[in-house]
């Protein structure tokens, strides 16, 4: 096989067109590679020609420095934020059983908390009302009475055959 830079090389020297019918050979077939011909079906609708992704290198904005409009929402200036905390306006409320910044309420909590714990208890009731659950409780039963037995037996055995020694 080639050395990968010339490969490199060659698809770099290739037209915008010869190169996208390479890639969708090259991903046809591949369902890992499904983004990939999605991409390539969309550069080759007209829709490549949009800006470059953001790259991890990208600058981080000054925060000293105001904002500058984006020429995708028509260059107009920026709406500030509306401040929070001003005397005389009201705190924010929780809605939905969440705070303002996304938190559940205890009160949301412990509800579903009661919610999950009274569902798990009807479906235990549930169970024990089915012919299987009944044979289990009948089943734990017969070896809870099978382990007093043998465990009277022990007993006895212990303190000899003494008539006098009270076994409870």
């Amino acid at each position: 096989m080639s050395d990968t830079s010339e490969i490199l090389g060659r698809l770099a020297a290739l037209p915008d067109a010869e190169l996208v019918s390479v890639l969708r050979a090259a991903v046809a077939g591949r369902p890992g590679l499904a983004a990939v011909a999605a991409a390539l079906a969309e550069a080759e609708a007209g829709h490549g020609d949009i800006d470059p992704p953001v790259m991890l290198d990208t600058d981080i904005a000054d925060p000293n420095v105001a904002p500058v409009a984006s020429e995708q929402v028509g260059g107009a200036i920026p709406v500030p934020p509306v401040p929070s905390g001003l005397p005389g306006t009201p705190a924010p409320t929780a809605t939905g059983g969440y705070s303002t910044s996304g938190v559940p309420t205890f009160d949301t909590v412990r509800d579903k908390v009661e919610q999950r714990f009274g569902t798990a208890q009807g479906m235990g009731e549930l169970d024990r009302q089915t012919p299987a659950g009944r044979s289990a409780d009948e089943q734990w039963e017969a070896r809870e009475k099978a382990a007093r037995e043998r465990l009277d037996q022990i007993r006895k055995s212990m303190h000899g055959n003494d008539s006098g020694a009270d076994d409870k």
